[in-house]
């Protein structure tokens, strides 16, 4: 069979500033709560491997670009750091960090890859951090600004822009689960970074609308789709909840300007409803996303609660439903995550029926592998076979949400190359390009790479 997609489907990939640039504490740049966090922390990060030099891609980006077009790059996702640009996190724009940017903006057009541009990708300025973060109303006009700084500096060629990515994330981990600085475990606080989230998204669509730059806005969402372990009511009810707590929180106000009434009841129902105005509502109301990128990785699988929580632990998700483990589940050991393609299908249907058929693309679906110099061939590149075999079988059931009327607009793998990633370091690799550390960040193309390119040439495969 040949599984077609558009002509002018975007094929590339995503990565981040934070996890690829490396130069940390070059030309301008200050810390990031990362770097902070490395700092105080080293022991909490893999092998102790820290942010600071990551991909190089500050140095290496010209070779790299030229490798995404060998690997059939059209278009590529990456990030703005916050803390390069405006290194303070208000006041004044780094210079070198616009000249960098430009560059990277410049280069990629010039080799035919279509620059799309994230703001925000778990960096928060340590400046920023020191005031509150997110839990800080002057942080979320501080990002305002900084988004409209983006605009004005890079719109003129920058025509696809995305606010955050995966916003749910630096609330479960920073503020839940003690994964990601600053390590709080507080789910009040939790809805609070959320919600100014939330609100700060909205204003940087308000400003990027405002410039008329002819160009389009939207955000990166990790969407988990919550299955109950039965068609019990009670399963069901608990998949409903998860649902409503770790996708639908962003997903329904982006698209359609307002949160779940159901979230907001449990909310109230226990005492954790955000600070707000009605005029942040009103800003969220009105400035709804044109396009929406959708990172899927893994199911959620949930049942509902089998034993009273503790009267003294803290408030968690999780006192509302349990986490189930499906027997016989098709699993990535390394990551620890169920690999279930059916989902990608299922996100892309829910998207057509429930959210109006947005224009959507797959801005992240990839396998993160420990030990990947194990399949080094005689040749000496990694014969990633199993990664082909992972992005196909995704493409299949993408493929039949397109022939159902889903309006998917592109595939971007994670990641072109092996990538710094956050406390597990270089843990897990999922590029195309193979990265290595220990001679000089040399890359090589990977047999995905290879196969990534007839991908795209052929706008689609055989099976």
């Amino acid at each position: 069979m040949k599984y077609e997609f558009p002509q002018d489907f975007w094929w590339g990939s995503a990565a981040s500033g934070p996890q690829t640039e490396g130069a940390a504490d070059v030309d301008g740049r200050k810390s990031s709560i990362w770097d902070h966090w490395y700092d105080i922390e080293p022991g909490r990060f893999f092998n102790d491997v820290g942010p600071a030099n990551t991909s190089n891609f500050y140095y290496q980006y010209k070779e790299d670009i030229q490798l995404m077009k060998e690997t059939g790059h059209n278009s590529f996702r990456t990030s703005i750091q916050w803390s390069r640009l405006i290194p303070d996190g208000i006041g004044e724009v780094n210079p070198k960090a616009v000249d960098f940017y430009n560059r990277v903006i410049d280069e990629m057009l010039a080799n035919g890859v279509e620059p799309f541009m994230n703001l925000y990708h778990f960096d928060m300025p340590m400046s920023m951090q020191e005031i509150g973060g997110w839990e800080n109303r002057e942080v979320v006009s501080a990002y305002a600004t900084f988004a409209k700084t983006c605009f004005e500096l890079f719109g003129d060629r920058v025509k696809h822009w995305f606010t955050f990515n995966e916003p749910i994330v630096p609330v479960e981990m920073g503020y839940l689960y003690d994964a990601h600085y600053p390590n709080v475990v507080d789910f009040k606080r939790a809805v609070q970074v959320a919600y100014h989230t939330t609100v700060a998204h909205s204003l940087a669509v308000k400003e990027y609308h405002a410039l008329k730059q002819n160009g389009e806005i939207g955000i990166i969402l990790n969407l988990t789709p919550s299955y109950p372990r039965s068609q019990n009511p009670a399963d069901i009810r608990a998949a409903h909840i998860a649902d409503l707590i770790f996708n639908r929180s962003f997903l329904d106000p982006v698209t359609k300007g307002e949160f779940p009434a159901d979230l907001v009841d449990i909310l109230k129902e226990h005492a954790i409803l955000p600070t707000y105005t009605e005029e942040d509502l009103a800003v969220i109301k009105n400035n709804i996303i044109d396009i929406l990128g959708v990172n899927y990785y893994q199911p959620r699988r949930v049942k509902a609660k089998e034993y009273a929580t503790h009267p003294d632990a803290p408030l968690m998700p999780e006192h509302l439903f349990d986490n189930y483990e499906m027997p016989y589940r098709k699993m990535n050991p390394y990551r620890g995550w169920e690999i279930f393609e059916k989902a990608i299908y299922d996100i892309s249907i829910n998207l057509r029926d429930n959210y109006g058929n947005i224009p959507f693309f797959i801005s992240e679906n990839g396998m993160g592998v420990e030990g990947e110099d194990r399949y080094r061939t005689a040749d000496g590149y990694i014969d990633d076979h199993y990664r082909i075999a992972f992005i196909k079988d995704h493409l299949k059931w993408l493929h039949k949400a397109m022939a159902e009327g889903a309006n998917c607009k592109g595939y971007h793998l994670w990641t072109f190359m092996d990538c710094w990633s956050w406390a597990n370091a270089y843990k897990n690799r999922y590029g195309l390009v193979e990265v290595n550390l220990d001679q000089d960040y040399k890359r090589t193309i990977k047999s995905s790479g290879r196969w990534y390119k007839e991908l795209s040439d052929n706008h689609g495969f055989a099976e």
